[in-house]
């Protein structure tokens, strides 16, 4: 059996509550992990973080490759980066696409290779994402994307997990995280639109064009990890001035401008608007209705009950 050489990709900047906690998850599972099976190399792209990552990381685990950035790769230029150096210097076969804020199950790696000696180089394999440590709660098994009506969505998310979500699970997209892709991927279709998508969309923009480009999008319930949300997003947090800056900024799942792309690329009638004018009314309308309601005393955790 050959050996598969892996590169998981992780970028970052600052956290390093998070990059220290993931880190040693990662070589708990490693060091039960016959080498000659199967070789890991971790690199993190350390996107400008003035919190002593790089060089915590250099001295608690010299065997990581860090790679620096100057504070504007974002995302998606961090993956590229860190991609790049993979496929031209270290020559291997798939790259994994991975964050500092998630944990995996103690037989990822396990069930990861079997999956390999498995699925063809044209499968992109994707993971079972939990919402933090809640292993009854599910954020991810895929991503579903409808070009005629605009629905775009994660499958089973914030549904507890059951049987009906242990079987292989075929989607259109992938998450950023727990994303298994064939160096030969990256040859066909090149690399993310870091330009476009630098943050947000950067994961589904690219796995949904690999899949029209002819790739398997699958989703295996094996590969079991789990998503410290407090560490993603820009949300109003019930401010005026959060509201606005949400609706403009490129580390908000709620700036306008990458969707409206999103959907310029891949929309297939204008009915697809529909679905992300929705999205965005009750988002802007939710916000008002809660200042409205906590003028007459209704809080919405006394609602939420």
């Amino acid at each position: 059996m050959a050996t598969h050489k892996i590169a998981l990709i992780i970028p970052v900047f600052n956290g390093l509550e998070f990059t220290s906690k993931c880190l040693k998850n990662l070589k708990d599972i490693f060091d039960n992990i016959p080498v000659s099976k199967i070789t890991f190399q971790i690199i993190i792209i350390d996107d400008g973080s003035t919190d002593g990552s790089a060089s915590w990381i250099n001295t608690n685990y010299p065997d990581v490759i860090v790679l620096k950035g100057n504070g504007n790769l974002w995302w998606s230029g961090g993956i590229n980066v860190g991609t790049r150096y993979a496929l031209e210097k270290l020559d291997i076969d798939y790259v994994l696409w991975w964050n500092n804020d998630i944990i995996a199950e103690n037989n990822y790696f396990l069930n990861l290779l079997q999956i390999i000696n498995e699925i063809e180089k044209n499968v992109i394999a994707g993971s079972k994402i939990y919402i933090d440590n809640d292993s009854s709660t599910i954020w991810s098994m895929g991503g579903i994307f409808n070009p005629r009506n605009g629905e775009k969505f994660m499958t089973a998310m914030g549904e507890p997990d059951s049987e009906k979500y242990n079987s292989v699970f075929d989607a259109d997209w992938l998450p950023g995280m727990g994303t298994l892709i064939h160096s030969d991927v990256f040859k066909v279709i090149g690399y993310l639109d870091e330009k476009n998508f630098p943050q947000y969309h950067g994961d589904s923009d690219y796995t949904y064009r690999a899949k029209l480009a002819g790739y398997q999008i699958k989703v295996f319930p094996q590969l079991k990890i789990w998503n410290d949300k407090t560490n993603s997003g820009l949300m109003h947090q019930n401010s005026f001035s959060k509201l606005i800056r949400s609706l403009n900024n490129t580390k908000s799942g709620y700036y306008l401008w990458k969707d409206i792309l999103f959907y310029q690329k891949y929309s297939s009638s204008p009915m697809a608007y529909q679905t992300l004018i929705a999205k965005y009314c009750l988002y802007i309308g939710g916000f008002f209705k809660w200042k409205i309601l906590n003028l007459f005393g209704i809080k919405k955790k006394q609602l939420d009950r």
